[in-house]
């Protein structure tokens, strides 16, 4: 039973936790298929590596130093950090690398790597809510659902962020000192910030001021991922705004579905009333191959053909075409 309420309160949350980076994400939906594949690369191979590759390097230190003490420290400091990000980035790195058309925009690598770090957090929760029963029974478990879920229980995504961040900066760069400066800089940031968390939260001796100085720099990283997102957004917003002027005088969608498709509340409403007038798919994917084709014309300016873009473009115009009659607004 109490393995199953630590399964339950490890995944759980983390699946509410991904569902809100998912609305957060208005104008461009990621691909359901990607974003369930990145959550289980996290949970499975990112948490199931990470747990082998700390536990050699923590023997191994223990060994050399025959120091407990450092070795825990050293663990948490330097060899959490570096295999963890290492492995919940490399799930971003394969979008980045495979599904290159689905890494649009810095929003997108935020989603990406934010999701991919909760199934890699749902999988350590178990674990450290299960340890807590184990250490102090139901009291315990509680006790860890409260640390793991309410206090820290976005800090993986705000880590892992970073790598996002950079990953898609260096997607839509042209520079490939950009690109290099971007990812370089996401993956040590991502290790920094996740080595200054457990560096504070080892030092036991001083508990109360550590916890308060990690608990603010903890929140203040979530506040600082979530403006990110907003900016993001509203980044996303103005791109669909410019570029779909254009498609309004060509008289490919009508200004109510400009108006429409410019608002996150007001595509929201659409979506919501199209489930209740039967014409959800059209209307889901109306407002998806707009914000899809947005980021293309924004990806042609920027980058040029790249693959193919000036033919992505006029296939999206086609299908709106299509589906414009039948969206909702």
């Amino acid at each position: 039973m109490a393995f199953l309420a630590a399964l339950f309160f490890g995944f759980i949350p983390m699946f509410l936790f991904a569902y809100i980076l998912y609305w957060f994400d208005h104008y461009e939906k990621e691909p359901l298929p990607l974003l369930v594949g990145v959550f289980a690369w996290g949970a499975v191979v990112a948490a199931g590596g990470s747990y082998l590759l700390n536990t050699l390097f923590g023997m191994s230190v223990f060994t050399l130093t025959g120091s407990e003490a450092l070795s825990t420290l050293t663990t948490g400091s330097i060899s959490a950090p570096l295999f963890e990000e290492t492995l919940k980035g490399l799930a971003v790195v394969v979008v980045f690398l495979v599904f290159r058309r689905e890494l649009d925009s810095i929003l997108d690598g935020i989603v990406y790597a934010g999701i991919a770090a909760l199934g890699f957090a749902a999988t350590e929760n178990v674990l450290y809510i299960w340890r807590g029963y184990a250490d102090g029974g139901w009291e315990g478990l509680m006790a860890l659902v409260g640390i793991r879920v309410i206090l820290v229980g976005w800090q993986h995504p705000v880590y892992t962020s970073f790598i996002g961040m950079g990953l898609a900066i260096a997607r839509n760069n042209r520079s490939w000192f950009v690109k290099i400066l971007a990812v370089l800089g996401g993956w040590f940031l991502a290790m920094f910030t996740h080595s200054v968390h457990n560096t504070l939260a080892a030092f036991t001796s001083l508990e109360n001021l550590t916890c308060f100085i990690g608990l603010f720099l903890d929140w203040l990283g979530v506040f600082f991922m979530f403006g990110v997102i907003i900016w993001a957004g509203w980044l996303e917003q103005r791109n669909i705004k410019q570029h779909l002027k254009e498609e309004v005088q060509l008289g490919i969608i009508e200004v109510r579905h400009y108006q429409t498709a410019t608002s996150a509340w007001r595509q929201g409403l659409a979506r919501i009333s199209s489930v209740f007038r039967g014409n959800y798919l059209p209307t889901s994917r109306f407002y998806q191959v707009i914000g899809e084709l947005a980021h293309k014309k924004q990806q042609l300016a920027k980058l040029g053909e790249e693959g193919g873009n000036s033919v992505i473009i006029q296939r999206y115009r086609e299908e709106l075409k299509q589906l414009a009659a039948r969206a909702q607004t």
